[in-house]
């Protein structure tokens, strides 16, 4: 059975253990591309040696799903516009909506962002789709990876 394309986007995140993490659940929901933008840590470095802090998080997941570093996200999210993806940005923002609403159309590319600033509002504005998850506690965010958990599979459990 063919998977539906469902990729994403990590973009300036900044931790490689969220990284990895996001990596381990990717592949259990079955991710097709990651793409990793700004300055995004990959799970190979320069000389194409593991990325020991990647690796340990990601469990082998790294190796599991193609992934590229791409530099410049608007050309990366211009050119997937033009293949006839939907854009989802995950974050909070007065445009979201509830990511329970959400039923997107395939194939759609999700972003994720930095661990503390989050989306950028200019690639917000790019984005199709603002989607969140309402926080009903004192703290206002969730760590990325965690997000990405719970978003995933919301999103692809339909």
């Amino acid at each position: 059975m063919k998977r539906p394309q469902v990729d994403l986007i990590l973009h300036d995140i900044r931790s490689k253990q969220n990284v990895g993490s996001i990596f381990r659940t990717a592949d259990a929901i079955g991710i097709t591309k990651i793409y990793l933008t700004g300055y995004t840590p990959a799970p190979l470095d320069r000389f194409d040696r593991p990325v020991q802090e990647i690796a340990k998080a990601a469990l082998g997941a790294e190796k599991n799903i193609p992934w590229e570093k791409k530099k410049d996200i608007r050309t990366l999210l211009k050119n997937l516009k033009e293949q006839g993806y939907t854009t989802l940005a995950i974050e909070q923002s007065p445009k979201s909506v509830d990511y329970k609403k959400i039923k997107p159309t395939f194939p759609f590319v999700c972003i994720l962002g930095n661990e503390v600033t989050g989306i950028s509002q200019a690639l917000l504005d790019t984005a199709d789709y603002i989607v969140e998850i309402p926080m009903k506690g004192k703290k206002e965010s969730l760590n990325v990876s965690v997000t990405a958990g719970i978003a995933l599979f919301r999103l692809l459990d339909k």
